[in-house]
């Protein structure tokens, strides 16, 4: 399910992963990092604070980097440079996120991250069963993470929607396209 939603973002985004050193913030089973090797990345840090995850195939292939057990939102480097961010993470705003993404890509590095406005959104904009009540509450929730992303020093590029609907509630997801400033200080 994952590999489909990035699939359908990076064509729209035009976002190419080939030859790019890649972190995976949410890794999960892979999904993500699966298109990023695909796509023709060199090498994939796959982070999820949960551990056994993911997917053998993955974890045996000499490209991709497992880091289990570490919560993106207290990480601060990795061994070097990202030039490609992909994340799908829950439970969490990605305005916790953002700062850590944005230490560690490379100046002019690329983030595609997955808006769920159901994380985003206040309580009083979600129904039963985590379903965000109306189109406005889930347009405010992608606004407010695209302005926090633009207040801490990224360069929104623009978005898409996810070409499918959240798993559990249905809700509509959207992909953030943004970027380090090339001038950007690293780290």
């Amino acid at each position: 399910r994952g590999a489909l939603k990035l699939l359908g973002a990076l064509g729209p985004l035009a976002v190419d992963p080939r030859g790019r050193v890649c972190a995976d913030l949410g890794a999960s089973t892979g999904g993500f990092t699966e298109v990023l090797l695909h796509g023709g990345a060199t090498r994939v840090y796959a982070v999820d604070v949960g551990k056994g995850q993911l997917h053998s195939r993955l974890r045996v292939d000499p490209r991709v980097v497992v880091l289990e057990g570490v919560n993106a939102r207290h990480l601060d480097a990795l061994p070097e440079p990202i030039s490609l961010l992909v994340g799908d993470l829950s439970f969490i705003s990605l305005a916790l996120i953002l700062p850590s993404a944005l230490r560690l890509l490379a100046p002019g590095g690329d983030a595609v991250v997955l808006v769920k406005p159901q994380f985003e959104a206040g309580r009083s904009a979600i129904a039963h069963g985590g379903r965000v009540r109306d189109e406005a509450d889930r347009l405010r929730a992608i606004a407010a993470v695209s302005v926090e992303a633009a207040r801490i020093g990224f360069v929104v590029l623009g978005g898409a929607d996810c070409v499918l609907p959240g798993a559990r509630a249905g809700n509509v997801e959207y992909f953030l396209h943004l970027r380090k400033p090339a001038d950007a200080v690293p780290g």
